[in-house]
């Protein structure tokens, strides 16, 4: 169980589930209004803290400094949506939803509270929040001074999907032209006069006599075949690029006023 002494130890501090798997960051602790022990935490969760869930505190441990909740992470950020009032109260109405889901006995619990003796609690249910180590509005010990708080904008960025690009392949025929030599060959004839070293030769034959002789001629011509060649890879890949962009919104401020009795002024 969690004292009053520990709530400023515990707050902004990393709140964990039953098997130590970071839930969010503890930001404000409701007291009962009737034994002001700490009743609940709120959890701020999602990116950049967009959401408060609501949490037992009863059965909470400080490990290591971290707040341990025996209940597991989902169970925690699936609690119901309650809205706390200005005066930092819960409706009956919102925790007994809030019991129901952590399966805690709503009557059991009230009864408890309410035994003779206790001063039960405040419109059938009501806690008070505490932030940092004070309590918002009157404490438990009596001290009359006033809390005043204010609203801080808190500016981050979240990523979105603004398009896509797509790499694709397809084929196209082109024509291409290439100048290559060819070679053929054509009839030359030749005549040479009978000398004594081809004489013999020449009268081997017959002395008159019809004859005949082929030659084979031979060209070249072009052929044209293809084949595939890998000649680069190519991808898509992405840079980063870092813009200047100016938010702008609303923020709430309290501000105190003091009517003092011997001047008629606000001060």
């Amino acid at each position: 169980m969690i004292t009053r002494e520990q709530i400023p130890t515990v707050l902004d501090r990393p709140v964990c589930d039953a098997e130590g798997n970071k839930i969010g960051d503890a930001k404000h602790v409701f007291l009962d209004n009737a034994t002001g022990r700490p009743e609940w935490v709120s959890v701020e969760t999602g990116m950049f803290g967009t959401s408060e869930s609501f949490v037992p505190i009863k059965d909470a441990t400080v490990v290591e400094g971290r707040l341990q909740v025996p209940y597991a992470k989902d169970k925690v950020k699936d609690a119901p949506n309650v809205d706390v009032d200005s005066g930092g109260h819960l409706s009956g109405d919102e925790e007994q939803r809030l019991y129901e889901h952590y399966g805690i006995a709503w009557d059991e619990a009230w009864h408890q509270a309410n035994q003779p003796g206790e001063t039960g609690w405040a419109h059938a249910s009501a806690t008070e929040r505490t932030g940092g180590t004070g309590i918002s509005g009157r404490a438990a010990g009596g001290d009359e001074a006033m809390t005043r708080s204010e609203e801080r904008m808190r500016v981050g960025t979240e990523q979105q999907e603004v398009g896509r690009a797509r790499l694709r392949k397809y084929v196209v025929t082109e024509e291409v032209q290439q100048t290559v030599p060819v070679r053929h060959e054509e009839v030359r004839i030749e005549r040479e006069p009978i000398t004594d070293a081809n004489r013999d030769e020449a009268l081997s034959g017959p002395e008159i006599s019809e004859a005949e002789h082929e030659v084979t001629l031979y060209a070249e011509r072009p052929v044209v075949e293809t084949e595939v060649v890998p000649v680069e890879r190519v991808r898509l890949g992405t840079e980063g690029h870092v813009e200047e962009e100016t938010v702008r919104g609303q923020v709430r401020k309290e501000r105190v006023e003091a009517d003092t009795p011997d001047r008629d002024t606000r001060h």
